[in-house]
């Protein structure tokens, strides 16, 4: 009988693995919850377990019984609150669902939280499929990744949603490019700007295009928008073929209501707070998990181990980070309820990223955390022993927000905002800082990152090379969404391509490959990205030249040698009696500006020489015609 509670179990969910679920510590229950391939009793077939503590039965439905909801009872293994099954000659490619009954005799028919594969939207069935059969080829990738330390090397992210980045002409199932298709023509382009990662928006399976996968009903599942999960451990082995890393999104903060997920999995509250003050989001309509449950921080800690190590991902951007520290994120007064303490730390959720990010990034040495917090909470980039929450690196939201505020000035009122782009350093070396410029800011009439800028056409694209210059010789990792890199002119809309044919216009073109020089001297100097988050990787030359509107500044590696000067003009006026002080006597080769992009090695920029004289409070200097919106990278 389904409901009973004597145990007469199949054995491949065992007293141990029930134990260590119970406790949280299962990291790899996703071995043993969902469906996977197995022989009993001499037979191959299917076996399916799912955690149902309230349900009063669970039958497995699905084409193999034509739905018939009485066909296929599964078996509660002793207090657990799991139901399991074996059917016997079932494989791959199987849809199926679970068929909850409920404490009230409701029954519910969920997809199951950990399928590694899902039905195409808008169907909602789970299907069955097995992850053993892929062939990995990035072994060299994942030794070099497993020895490397992130925090002192180069990081340029290239943020992608994977069904607007490119469109194919036909309609073939809404025009998407498979993760095949899009692994190739993604790496040839990020390889030659230069850029070192991918950053892919929504992944995980999701119901609704709009959400841009943050809402997500199938945890475990690559979206099969694209294509199946064997096609998206080809997407990453062959970026890793390329030497480009993949960092995905993951959303631990919330789940969206529809009926086939994870919302009242059971009946009753399972994944969520069961008080709506702490278990619903009043401003996105969606559920809160319930971090204080061992199962439920259980399965999220599981699931991020599960890419990283199932699917060889290189890191994880955690998403809305902010809304899982407060309890009072997004709620009024009266509609949240404080701590034992009685302020507004969420004291489970923060039990639960020590937990994750010391477990996650234990086990997979040089796999990254990346946090989206958007407050000025303390240490999230700290170890957990020094009561951080163990995250590698966290998006510099203040430092995005003042920056893209002093942009769109007109730059006859930057020189009274001067101090948005300087105050960054006084907090810089305070975490692991990523600079972002995502998606979000591109988006809900926010402008695209062109129209963003002040003037007319060919200022717009003068401001964002200008901006960009001092983005990329700023302390921190970067990162730019799609498009932002040849000035796409439209908001992004996750319905349509990116406008590529723009690249094809010469001041489009000018600019993408000014971001791609930009990137290309990003990685090739280590005075760039060794020493982000040391105070002695860095030094003002003159911070507070409002008037003009003028930042100089040097970037200093571990070795000394190779040292970067930086001169951002952020108005249209040329300087051509432009002094800048420098700090040694000597040559100062010019290795990037704003008309001529990069010199490379066949056409070397022109050399000054430093004279002795105050200037700038260093002991030399050395002239230099600074035109309007003028950039210049010296090495010395």
């Amino acid at each position: 009988m389904a409901g009973s509670k004597k145990e007469i179990g199949t054995g491949f969910i065992t007293e141990v693995d029930r134990y260590l679920y119970g406790e949280g510590t299962h990291y790899e229950i996703f071995e043993k919850l969902g469906a996977h391939p197995r022989k009993y009793k001499g037979k191959d077939g299917m076996y399916f377990a799912v955690w149902a503590p309230h349900a009063r039965a669970v039958n497995l439905v699905g084409d193999f019984n034509g739905w018939d909801i009485d066909a296929t009872p599964m078996t509660v293994l002793a207090d657990s609150g799991i139901y399991e099954v074996f059917v016997p000659g079932l494989g791959v490619g199987e849809l199926y669902k679970y068929a909850i009954t409920t404490q009230t005799g409701k029954i519910l028919f969920k997809a199951d939280p950990f399928a590694f594969e899902a039905e195409y939207r808008p169907g909602t069935a789970s299907i069955t499929a097995d992850l053993s059969g892929f062939k990995w080829k990035d072994s060299a990738w994942m030794t070099k990744r497993h020895e490397t330390d992130p925090v002192h090397m180069p990081m340029s992210i290239y943020e992608v949603h994977l069904g607007s980045w490119k469109k194919k002409d036909r309609e073939e199932k809404d025009g998407f490019y498979t993760y095949v298709e899009a692994a190739h023509e993604l790496a040839d382009y990020v390889k030659e700007m230069g850029y070192t990662h991918v950053e892919l928006m929504g992944i995980a399976e999701h119901p609704y295009d709009g959400s841009w996968g943050y809402q997500v009903t199938g945890y475990f599942a690559p979206t099969s928008r694209y294509g199946t999960p064997e096609d998206f451990m080809y997407f990453v082995d062959y970026m890793h073929k390329h030497g480009i890393g993949v960092i995905l999104d993951w959303v631990p903060a919330h789940f969206p209501k529809d009926a086939h997920g994870l919302a009242d999995f059971d009946g009753q509250a399972l994944y969520e707070y069961a008080d709506p003050r702490m278990g619903e989001h009043p401003d996105w309509g969606t559920k809160v998990f319930d971090y204080g449950k061992h199962e439920v921080s259980n399965f999220l800690i599981a699931n991020a181990v599960f890419w990283v190590e199932k699917f060889h991902v290189d890191g994880l951007r955690v998403d809305a980070v902010a809304s899982m520290l407060y309890l009072d994120y997004g709620r009024s007064n009266g509609n949240w309820i404080p701590n034992k303490y009685g302020d507004n730390k969420n004291l489970e959720a923060i039990e639960f990223f020590k937990h994750l990010n010391t477990v996650l990034q234990g086990r997979n040495s040089g796999a990254m955390m990346i946090a989206e917090e958007s407050t000025a909470w303390p240490n999230v980039t700290k170890h957990p022993e020094d009561d951080g929450l163990g995250f590698r690196f966290k998006w510099n939201m203040g430092w995005m927000h003042d920056f893209l505020e002093y942009m769109k000035l007109d730059p006859y009122f930057r020189k009274a905002n001067h101090n948005k782009m300087t105050f960054g350093m006084t907090y810089a070396t305070s975490e692991n800082f990523i600079l972002v410029l995502s998606h979000d800011e591109v988006v809900h009439l926010k402008c695209s990152m062109i129209n963003k800028m002040p003037g007319l056409y060919e200022d717009k694209f003068s401001n964002l090379k200008v901006g960009y210059t001092f983005m990329m010789g700023h302390p921190g990792k970067k990162l730019l969404f799609m498009g932002q890199d040849f000035g796409q002119l439209h908001e992004w809309d996750e319905k349509v391509s990116l406008d590529w044919y723009l690249t094809g216009e010469s001041t489009h073109a000018d600019l993408q490959k000014y971001v791609k020089d930009l990137l290309h001297i990003y990685k090739k100097y280590p005075a760039l990205y060794t020493m982000d988050y040391d105070w002695d990787g860095f030094q003002w030359i003159n911070a507070n030249d409002a008037d003009r509107s003028i930042f100089s500044f040097i970037r200093r590696g571990t070795t000394g040698k190779q040292n970067l000067l930086f001169i951002c003009n952020f108005t249209p006026v040329e300087r051509p009696d432009y002094r800048v002080g420098v700090p040694k006597r000597g040559n100062y080769t010019l290795l990037l500006d704003e008309t001529h992009g990069a010199y490379d090695g066949k056409e070397k920029g022109p050399v000054y020489k430093s004279t002795k004289g105050e200037c700038d409070g260093q002991p030399y200097s050395f002239a230099y015609r600074l035109p309007a919106y003028g950039t210049a990278i010296f090495r010395f």
